[in-house]
């Protein structure tokens, strides 16, 4: 029981944050160049949950391994594509910082959750 509850708090936080980046996408301006990285961010910052709750189903620890480094991969594309908003001066840095950070700390997490299955064999 005690394993099951980080699963289901990373699981939740995964959302909470797919939630974030699309409430970040609704209010971001109308303008083509806002609206077409913004879909990048969406599509990348939505499918990191997707592939937390694959990884929860893998049938092996290369396929838990696979799932996670695909979000991963999400994580890292979402933070590109955040640092292109605030860079392009579409969105003040300050404004999606918190955004960044939780991509960070995610993939701090799942880092360590690849090399704890890594270690184990």
């Amino acid at each position: 029981m005690k394993q099951e509850q980080p699963r289901q708090d990373l699981g939740k936080r995964t959302k909470d944050f797919a939630l974030r980046i699309i409430r970040m996408y609704a209010a971001l301006p109308k303008t083509t160049e806002a609206q077409v990285i913004g879909k990048q961010v969406l599509r990348s910052g939505t499918s990191v949950g997707a592939h937390y709750r694959e990884a929860r189903r893998a049938k092996s620890d290369a396929d838990f391994i696979s799932k996670l480094e695909g979000a991963l991969q999400e994580l890292d594309e979402t933070i590109y594509w955040l640092e292109l908003l605030s860079e392009s001066g579409i969105v003040k840095a300050e404004r999606l910082k918190p955004l960044v950070d939780e991509c960070e700390e995610l993939t701090a997490m799942f880092v360590t959750m690849v090399k704890n299955v890594k270690n184990r064999k």
